[in-house]
């Protein structure tokens, strides 16, 4: 029989359209601040999917639709539980854009990115969201030090 595990859910999304602009978010959280993209915590009974739906409308004011999953973050907390981020991206929206208490949100072109201040770890979670052939981002402990792998 397997062994059970707490874990806790999260989500974040990738919102794009057309003219290689992305949708970010520069966060007002201290424990993580920067430029990230918007997302939060699954409810208890809720999709995935759903809960991507509902966290990106809180942060953003739009509506999306369709949101592909298309990687997964993981790492053990220091209580023990597995904390699973969930990515999806969606090019599938519609609404009025505003900010909320999470941070400001607004849309930048994809090449400048890395010309703002981002979150910790979000350029690699980037490579995740982006491409076809990785689909983890794992922190494992080794030797007592925390290593990040892209699988």
């Amino acid at each position: 029989m397997a062994e059970m595990e707490n874990a806790i859910f999260t989500n974040m999304c990738m919102v794009y359209d057309g003219a290689g602009n992305i949708l970010v978010q520069n966060r007002r959280n201290l424990n993580w601040p920067g430029i990230t993209f918007p997302g939060g915590h699954v409810e208890h009974g809720e999709s995935f999917s759903g809960s991507v739906i509902r966290e990106v409308k809180e942060e953003t004011g739009l509506d999306i639709q369709c949101p592909v999953l298309c990687g997964v973050k993981q790492f053990q907390t220091k209580e023990d539980a597995r904390y699973v981020v969930l990515f999806y991206k969606t090019d599938r929206f519609s609404g009025t854009l505003r900010s909320s208490e999470e941070g400001d949100v607004f849309w930048i072109k994809r090449s400048e990115l890395e010309t703002y201040s981002l979150a910790d770890d979000f350029k690699k979670m980037l490579e995740v969201f982006e491409s076809s052939e990785i689909s983890e981002f794992y922190y494992s402990k080794r030797n007592g030090a925390w290593k990040a792998e892209l699988l």
